[in-house]
Order: C-alpha cells, then sequence, then structure tokens
C-alpha cells in the first residue's frame, strides 16, 4: 500500500501498532489454503512526492499484483500545495503500476477542513483543494481502470461512529468499512476470493477520557506541526474569503481561479506521462499470466503475484 496515515492504518490500533483497513483485507483476499503476503509502505504524514519516491520505487521492486495509492489530505494542508504537481506525481505512480499489469486500488477523501468542523472561511479553501484532487484522482482511475472507492460521500462522512477522536482518521469500524468496500469493488472483478472483513469491531471504541487524552497530546502535536506549515497561509485565504464577501463578489472569484488550476492539472496529464496518447485499459481483470499464482498483499503498492509453494502459501510480511 503507498499512501499516508489513512492507509498506514492510523485509527485501527492493535497490540501496539497500527492495522488499519489495507490488512484487513488482505485477510480477505485469497482463498481457502492459501495466504497473502503483505507489505506496508504507508506512512504517517506522507505527501504525494513520498509516494512517488521511495514507495513508488519499493513499490515496482515488489511488483505487486494490487497497489493501493491514496495520496493526498496532507498535500492539501500544506503551503505549498500545487495541484498540478500532485497530478503530475500520482500519473507517474499510476503509470508505472499499470505497465507491470498491477491492479490498482483510489480513493477520495473527504476535506480535512469540514471533517474539523473549521468555520467557513477556513473551511472552503481546504475544501477547494480537496475537491481538486479528488478531481484528479477521479480521471486517473477512470484512465487506469482503477478499483475506486467513494469515501467523500456524506454518508461516509457524517457518520461520526466511523471516525476516531482526530475526525481525520477512520477507527475501527472506519477502517472495516473502508476494506469491507474495497473487498467488494474487488470481488465484482473476480480478485477477491476470501470471506469479506466482518464490519462490527473487535474491541470497545475509546472512551471519551481516553478520546480527550489522545487529543490533549498526540492531537495537539498534530494540529502544531501542521499549524507552523499552514495556519498563516490558511489565515490569508480566510481574509480573502472574507474580503471576496463583503465587496459582493462573493465567492465566485476564488472557485474560478481553483478551477482555472484544476483544468491546466487535469490538461497536463491528459496525455499521459511522457506523453503518450493510447488508450489504458478500461478493466484491467486479473491478468493471464498470473494464473496459478498465489496473491501477495503490499500495502501501498498491493497484493503481488508470487509462485506457488508446495504448501499453497505465500510467505507474510509486514
Amino acid at each position: 500500500m503507498l499512501g499516508d496515515s489513512l492507509s498506514e492504518g492510523v485509527g485501527d490500533r492493535v497490540g501496539g501498532a497500527w492495522r488499519g483497513w489495507a490488512a484487513l483485507l488482505a485477510d480477505g483476499l485469497a482463498p481457502d489454503g492459501e495466504e497473502t503476503a503483505f507489505l506496508n509502505l504507508a506512512v504517517s504524514g506522507a505527501l504525494s512526492g513520498d509516494v512517488a519516491g521511495d514507495q513508488a520505487r519499493r513499490a515496482l521492486a515488489f511488483r505487486p499484483h494490487l497497489a493501493s495509492v491514496v495520496v493526498g489530505v496532507n498535500d492539501t494542508l500544506r503551503r505549498t500545495f500545487d495541484i498540478a504537481l500532485l497530478a503530475r506525481r500520482l500519473d507517474r505512480v499510476c503509470a508505472d503500476l499499470d505497465a507491470l499489469g498491477t491492479v490498482l486500488l483510489t480513493a477520495c477523501l473527504p476535506d480535512p477542513g469540514r471533517m474539523l468542523g473549521l468555520p467557513p472561511p477556513l473551511a472552503r479553501p481546504l475544501a477547494r483543494r480537496q475537491r481538486s484532487v479528488n478531481a484528479v484522482v477521479h480521471a486517473l482511475s477512470a484512465r487506469y481502470g482503477a478499483v475506486h472507492l467513494h469515501l467523500a460521500d456524506r454518508a461516509w462522512t457524517d457518520d461520526r461512529t466511523l471516525w476516531s477522536a482526530d475526525r481525520l482518521h477512520p477507527g475501527e469500524r472506519g477502517h472495516r468499512a473502508v476494506a469491507a468496500g474495497f473487498h467488494r469493488l474487488l470481488a465484482d472483478r473476480g480478485l477477491a476470493h476470501g470471506a469479506p472483513p466482518a464490519p462490527d469491531p473487535d474491541r470497545p471504541p475509546p472512551t471519551r477520557a481516553e478520546s480527550l487524552l489522545w487529543l490533549a497530546t498526540a492531537g495537539t502535536g498534530w494540529v502544531l506541526r501542521r499549524s507552523r506549515d499552514l495556519l498563516p497561509q490558511l489565515l490569508l485565504l480566510a481574509v480573502a474569503e472574507l474580503r471576496h464577501r463583503t465587496d459582493d463578489t462573493g465567492t465566485g472569484p476564488l472557485d474560478a481561479h481553483a478551477d482555472d488550476a484544476l483544468a491546466a492539472a487535469l490538461a497536463s496529464v491528459a496525455a499521459g506521462p511522457g506523453g503518450e496518447t493510447d488508450g489504458r485499459r478500461a478493466d484491467p481483470g486479473p491478468p493471464a499470466h498470473r494464473t496459478g499464482t498465489n496473491r501477495t498483499a503490499v500495502p501501498g503498492t498491493a497484493w503481488a503475484a508470487a509462485p506457488r509453494s508446495a504448501s499453497r502459501t505465500t510467505p507474510t510480511t509486514g
């Protein structure tokens, strides 16, 4: 799995470590009698540049059968946010994995401003950024025939039982819902052969006291780290929002500027990396050369095909 804290499993702690939706999904990929070797490359705080760099190199060396590429929220929280650069990075990663015959998993995500309940002048700039990221992900998912899960729908974001105390990461129930959603889509393509993840948590949700303790310790640290980078620019963006509100122009000019930047970003990757214009497969399905192999799961990359052993299992790594 390539990505950030969502794919690392933050919010679903088991035995002192993060588990998350990818590990839950991996358990349901292989048929009975076979195992899924699992390698998680996702790292909390990762940006699109991190995914396009070290994570992608390691994923390509693994030659995965399935690869999840879910990233972008951290990019929206940086003052250096550049939708065109993010689009080119993700296009390169998807193209390189697609060239291996890898089936891609992608997801669109909710904007952090709404999840955190920020006031409108602060939330709207983040919402524009996340909408742009989601539009890029939708375009690349269509190009590369990705298995795409919609996680920005209100039915998902408004259900607080799915979310952890920080409101930005799923709790155990949420991670199970993500895993079940991907499992359903993969099963429809004949790529998931085991049982889907159970929807109900193994453990009770954190108590209010535990949630407050997390927010007062780790949560506060997260906010402070992001504030040093984002807050000054976010305040300037909020001032621009208020100025357009008061001078009767509304947010139309700001929306138009974001739309123009998105259009340029999509145009920059329209021909694909290196300018290819050949069509991409609409539905990759299981490649023929994988017949008779086990599925190797790689978080952040996906499940690679490994030769079948005498015991009908593959090594499991994590």
